[in-house]
């Protein structure tokens, strides 16, 4: 068993942990159960955090892995059964509720198979205004030579939910002009920066411009090929059949909170997802996981 070590620490108002499990290090935020950073001693980071990040009390912070939940994006974007678990969706926060709030820390074990950490959060105890559901989120963690999340979803009403949802991960590359998304031929994706208009991925992705696509029947591995770092990112899902890919090129990025003028270029949103036609309605009691687990391995040359 590798040498682990956990140590709660104060990032500016905020209460997060730092965890380390041989040469692998995480930083995980009580609000939101946010998951900030993730490296591994010697290496890049592969959990993108912006260097203007800010940490307050009732803010998001850019970077690391936000969740999104119960819908994502814009909630007037999102289909009518999600639309209709809010009282009031004009009014509706982007991303969800939770991405701003404490979640109650269950607990943080170091075990023979990695560093477990669980976070919940419940909407009877903490209710939410516009949205009357009665539901429990639980995100687990386990630190080994990989990072895994799994985000569980369970409806503790008696009538059906409809959620939308994302891991929306931040991650880091050298030069995102430079690197590839693999595992994607063939799927259809929204291009949303062109009239919402669906189409068809031929090849690898690259990026030339602003990115913001929604890819829809995604496998369950994609990659982030970086020759620059000599590294692939590899991407392990389940409980997904949907991926948001966003990056804000130069323009958008000069408009963005806490995020430098030249960051776009040294970050890649790949956001594992239940979203459009892959949103999930869950009846009185059931439950619904999503995970991803995501490790560096070295490139070999083809």
């Amino acid at each position: 068993m590798a040498e682990s070590n956990v140590e709660r620490v104060e990032l500016g108002e905020l209460t997060c942990w730092r965890v380390r499990y041989g040469a692998n290090e995480l930083v995980i935020s009580q609000q939101g159960a946010q998951v900030l950073s993730y490296q591994t001693d010697g290496q890049p980071p592969l959990i993108w955090l912006s260097k203007q990040a800010v940490f307050h009390k009732g803010q998001g912070v850019r970077g690391g892995v936000p969740v999104c939940w119960p819908w994502f994006g814009n909630l007037q974007r999102n289909p009518p059964a999600v639309q209709a678990m809010h009282t009031q969706p004009a009014q509706a926060p982007a991303h969800g509720l939770v991405r701003n709030l404490d979640w109650q820390l269950q607990g943080i074990d170091s075990r023979t198979d990695g560093i477990h950490i669980d976070f919940t959060f419940n909407s009877l105890s903490q209710p939410q205004n516009d949205w009357p559901h009665a539901a429990e989120l639980r995100l687990s963690i386990r630190l080994d030579e990989r990072l895994h999340l799994e985000l569980h979803s369970r409806n503790l009403g008696t009538t059906p939910l409809a959620i939308s949802q994302a891991l929306h991960s931040y991650f880091a590359v050298s030069d995102i002009r430079q690197v590839s998304v693999e595992g994607l031929h063939g799927c259809r994706y929204i291009e949303t920066l062109e009239d919402w208009q669906t189409r068809q991925q031929e090849g690898p992705l690259q990026f030339n411009g602003e990115t913001d696509r929604i890819y829809l029947d995604t496998p369950a591995s994609l990659s982030i090929r970086d020759d620059a770092w000599q590294r692939r990112i590899q991407l392990l899902s389940s409980g997904s059949n949907s991926a948001v890919l966003w990056n804000p090129w130069i323009d958008k990025a000069q408009r963005l909170s806490q995020f430098a003028d030249d960051a776009w270029q040294g970050m890649l949103c790949i956001e594992h997802a239940n979203v459009m036609d892959d949103i999930r309605v869950l009846a009185a009691g059931e439950q619904h996981r999503l995970n991803l687990s995501l490790w560096a391995e070295l490139l070999v040359s083809d």
